[in-house]
């Protein structure tokens, strides 16, 4: 009768380390770490026993992607005939897991039979274990998920981090990696598992998609939840989780895993990463998406070339398909598109007014925010808005000064709560000698996310909100030269979707808050129907040319002799 042994050839009932956890608590030994936690253990349990597809969902810094290369090991010391597939977002970081997991093998005395032979294959790239049998597939490749995945073979293919925000900030690159996870099934053997490791980049993640595609999803946030967060993470929570909450009702908010991170590290991270940033990566929480915590979308914006002096009498937005702009970049959430318009008036008329407005880098800032915003007929024209890195040094002044005078503004604002006024200071002498301009200071008491809520959202839910297609483009563009995990929080387009009315809601402000500066200066204007200034201008003009002919008849241009003689003006128009 056959029995099923290790690589070792001993009874798999016999061997101790048959049992994932305590082959673990080897490994950690062996790297000096600290014994596994029971998170980690629970972790582990998981990988050994869970679903044939399943997610892992745990908090950042958890060691989730150690564990499973520790896991890989033990697949391959349970049965060296295996093919496993390691596959990252990028090459790089899935061959910093397949060196990882071959180092464990070459140091470890125990796991010295699994060494390659010098007629294997023995790479960061790929590697054969000992016993394994002459195949085409390695026993461990590593892949880039943008790689070719093609003509691969595998028992079981981990999928470590495969979403990063360089490669899901946008609605084109959620799709690109949803359809490149498919080749995954073209990939597995039969009976064959595949086990997603990773922390949602954004409330659009994959990993909120794939359970629809038979995925079990299983959750360890850094701190338990409380009753309406449970709610939310419906049946997706962690087993080890659950228990404790029903055993002890007093655990909410406190820490999961207290030996990994205290409640004074989760509070760190918390300030660091802010409200959003951390529910995602910390709590794996992806119900801020709710549409009524995020009151700004794309959509109610209308997306146009917006001239620099003069704008059409009249823009009308549609919702209709047809009008979806697809070649801009878009980082907002699922079915958030931006709009061109429907209709635009072929009269183009100047602008009653252009401002700038700057909210200067103080404590804590790294840019500058400003924007510029025109006016006309109650619409709000935006054509320009960024950030500028340089503080108060003379080059980023200059850069100030000149979009000033390129887009020819008539009043400055600038946002006095940094500074006391320093800023006004050293940017008046650099202004006065580029652009002859009026500048003054604001000064805001309210809570700031409140204050650019209610600014923005009236003027977005009336689609009179114009934004110039250059604007969207230049702020996705401007931040591909900072890491991934920053290049999305500085993206005004990124910071105007994210914002809820929550005290800290976003990491980064800066672009927004100029936005917001801009507009609270139209609001007055903002009454305004565009109709009714259409039909006084017209008005206007009509009165104008009647005075016109008036004069020019009354100089006996346009004199005729009326009935019986006597002299009348004769007017037609």
């Amino acid at each position: 009768m056959f029995k099923a042994t290790t690589s070792l050839g001993i009874p798999i009932a016999k061997d101790p380390l048959s049992d994932f956890r305590k082959f673990l608590f080897v490994i950690w030994k062996h790297l000096n770490l600290p014994d596994p936690t029971p998170v980690q253990y629970d972790i582990a349990y998981n990988l050994q026993h869970g679903d044939k597809r399943m997610i892992i969902q745990a908090f950042r810094g958890v060691g989730k992607s150690w564990i499973t290369s520790a896991y890989v090991v033990w697949l391959l010391y349970m049965n060296p005939q295996l093919n496993i597939l390691v596959v990252s977002a990028s090459k790089s970081r899935s061959d910093d897991f397949t060196t990882f997991t071959l180092r464990l093998i070459n140091e470890m005395d125990i796991l010295a039979h699994l060494r390659p032979k010098t007629d294997q294959r023995q790479s960061k790239i790929s590697f054969d274990v000992a016993p394994a049998a002459a195949s085409h597939a390695p026993s461990v490749k590593s892949v880039g998920i943008s790689g070719q995945l093609a003509g691969s073979r595998a028992d079981v293919i981990v999928a470590d981090d495969i979403e990063v925000p360089n490669n899901s900030m946008t609605q084109g690159m959620r799709d690109k990696l949803s359809e490149a996870v498919k080749e995954f099934d073209a990939i597995l053997k039969p009976d064959g598992r595949i086990i997603y490791l990773g922390t949602p980049q954004n409330q659009e993640s994959l990993y909120n998609k794939l359970p629809d595609r038979g995925y079990r999803v299983s959750i360890w946030p850094a701190r338990y939840p409380t009753a309406d967060q449970t709610v939310g993470y419906g049946n997706k929570l962690a087993q080890l989780i659950t228990k404790a909450m029903r055993a002890d009702d007093t655990l909410t908010a406190m820490p999961t895993d207290p030996n990994r991170f205290s409640e004074f590290d989760l509070l760190e991270r918390e300030a660091s990463y802010g409200r959003s940033g951390f529910a995602l990566q910390f709590m794996l929480d992806t119900r801020l998406s709710d549409a009524e915590r995020y009151p700004l979308k794309v959509s109610d914006l209308v997306i146009m070339d917006v001239p620099i002096l003069e704008a059409p009498e009249k823009v009308v937005w549609s919702s209709d398909n047809q009008y979806i702009i697809e070649e801009l970049p878009n980082v907002a959430f699922n079915g958030d598109h931006l709009h061109r318009p429907m209709f635009m008036s072929e009269q183009f008329v100047e602008y009653s007014g252009s401002v700038m407005s700057i909210d200067p880098s103080g404590r804590g800032k790294d840019e500058t925010g400003y924007a510029v915003v025109k006016m006309l007929n109650g619409y709000l024209y935006v054509r320009r808005c960024g950030g500028i890195a340089g503080g108060y040094s003379e080059e980023a002044l200059q850069k100030l000064a000149v979009i000033a005078k390129e887009e020819q503004v008539n009043e400055i604002i600038v946002e006095s709560n940094f500074g006391d006024g320093m800023f006004n200071q050293l940017f008046l002498p650099v202004l006065s000698k580029v652009h002859s301009v009026t500048m003054s200071e604001v000064r805001h008491n309210t809570q700031k996310e409140r204050r650019i809520i209610d600014v923005l959202e009236p003027v977005m839910n009336q689609h009179r909100l114009v934004m110039d297609k250059k604007v969207i483009q230049k702020d996705f563009d401007s931040c591909q030269h900072l890491p991934p995990e920053q290049a999305l929080r500085y993206q005004l387009m990124y910071q105007l979707t994210r914002l809820t009315a929550d005290r800290g809601a976003l990491t980064n402000d800066d672009r927004l808050d100029a936005l917001a500066m801009a507009c609270q200066y139209w609001v007055d204007a903002m009454a305004q129907d565009a109709e009714v200034r259409m039909g006084a201008r017209k008005e206007e003009l009509m009165v104008a040319e009647l005075d016109r002919l008036k004069a020019a008849a009354s100089m006996g241009l346009a004199v005729i002799t009326g009935h019986q003689g006597q002299k009348t003006n004769s007017l037609r128009w």
